[in-house]
C-alpha cells in the first residue's frame, strides 16, 4: 500500500519548504506519490520532479491550486496532471502573479490606515522571490508581534469581508476549470466545506468538466469525509485529498502525509490522467 498527499505548498508560493525538501521530506515519511499544488504557480513543478529522481518509489504529480471568485466567497479549484509548459495556462498565472503583488501592497496599505505598519521590504524578503500571498504579509504581522498567529491574521485582518482584504483578478470557477481541461489537466473542487453550498459549486462545476472533489482534508471529521465522498459518488467524481501542507504553524498544521488519503483514489486520478494522454507514463 502506497500513501499519498495531493495537496502540499512550497516556496514556489507560500510554504516554508522548497520543492526539493518537500521531496525529501515526503520520502522519509514513505509516501508514494504527492503533488506539489502551489497557489497560481507552475514554478515548483520542475525542481520537485528533478528532486524525485533520487528516489523512485516517490511520483511526483504536476498541479496547481487556483484562487477563483464568487461573490462574498472563493472557490479553490485543483489541477492535476497539467501540462505547465502549456502557454495560455502560464500567461494566466502571470498575470495572476502579478495582481498578487499589487493586491499585496494595497493590503499592507490598509493595514496601515488601521494602525498596523508592517515593512512592505519585510513581506518581499518572507516570500523570497516567489509569488506574493496573504500569508506572507500574515508572517510579517506576527513578526511584529501584531497578532499571535496566521490564523488570526485571516479572521480579523486578510480574509474575504474583512477589513484589509483586497480583490485581486480572478476567473471564475467554471473559466478555471475550462482553462485546466485545455492545459490537459483534470480539475478537482478543493477543500469544498469552505463554501456555504458546496453541492451547489459541485453541480456547476460538473458541467463545466469537474472531474473530482477534494474530501480527505486537513482538519475535517470522519463524518464531513463521509459526507463528501457520498456527494463525490452522487455526481460520479473521484475523490481526492491532502494535507495542504505549509509549514508555516507546524504545531498547529497537519503535516506531510497526514490527511490518510486511500490510494485507490490516486489510482483512479491516474487511470483517468491516461485516457487524457496515452503516453503520460506514471
Amino acid at each position: 500500500m502506497g500513501r499519498a498527499d495531493l495537496h502540499i505548498h512550497s516556496t514556489a508560493s507560500d510554504g516554508r519548504l522548497t520543492p526539493a525538501d518537500i521531496v525529501r521530506e515526503a520520502a522519509k515519511r514513505g509516501l508514494t506519490f504527492i503533488a506539489l499544488a502551489d497557489h497560481d504557480t507552475v514554478d515548483g513543478i520542475a525542481p520537485a520532479q528533478a528532486a524525485a529522481q533520487a528516489f523512485p518509489g516517490l511520483k511526483v504529480i504536476p498541479c496547481v491550486e487556483i484562487s477563483t471568485d464568487i461573490p462574498h466567497d472563493e472557490v479553490h479549484v485543483l489541477g492535476y496532471f497539467i501540462d505547465y509548459t502549456d502557454h495560455e495556462l502560464r500567461a494566466t498565472l502571470d498575470r495572476f502573479k502579478n495582481s498578487r503583488l499589487r493586491r499585496a501592497q494595497g493590503m499592507v496599505a490598509k493595514l496601515a490606515d488601521l494602525g498596523i505598519h508592517i515593512d512592505w521590504q519585510r513581506v518581499q524578503e518572507i516570500a523570497g522571490g516567489s509569488s506574493i500571498g496573504r500569508p506572507h504579509i500574515a508572517q510579517a504581522m506576527v513578526e511584529k508581534g501584531c497578532i499571535t498567529s496566521i490564523k488570526q491574521a485571516f479572521a480579523e485582518y486578510l480574509g474575504h469581508d474583512r477589513p484589509a482584504y483586497v480583490e485581486r483578478e480572478k476567473m471564475t470557477p467554471a473559466e478555471t476549470v475550462e482553462l485546466i481541461i485545455k492545459a490537459k489537466g483534470l480539475p478537482v473542487l478543493a477543500h469544498p466545506l469552505t463554501l456555504s453550498d458546496p453541492e451547489a459549486m459541485i453541480v456547476e462545476l460538473k458541467a463545466a468538466g469537474l472531474v473530482g472533489v477534494e474530501a480527505y482534508y486537513d482538519g475535517y471529521t470522519t463524518e464531513e469525509i463521509n459526507s463528501l465522498v457520498g456527494l463525490a459518488n452522487r455526481y460520479n467524481l473521484i475523490v481526492t485529498g491532502g494535507s495542504d501542507y505549509h509549514g508555516l504553524e507546524p504545531n498547529t498544521e497537519t503535516g506531510i502525509g497526514g490527511a490518510d488519503l486511500p490510494i485507490e483514489s490516486v489510482e483512479r486520478l491516474i487511470a483517468l490522467a491516461k485516457q487524457i494522454d496515452p503516453k503520460l507514463r506514471f
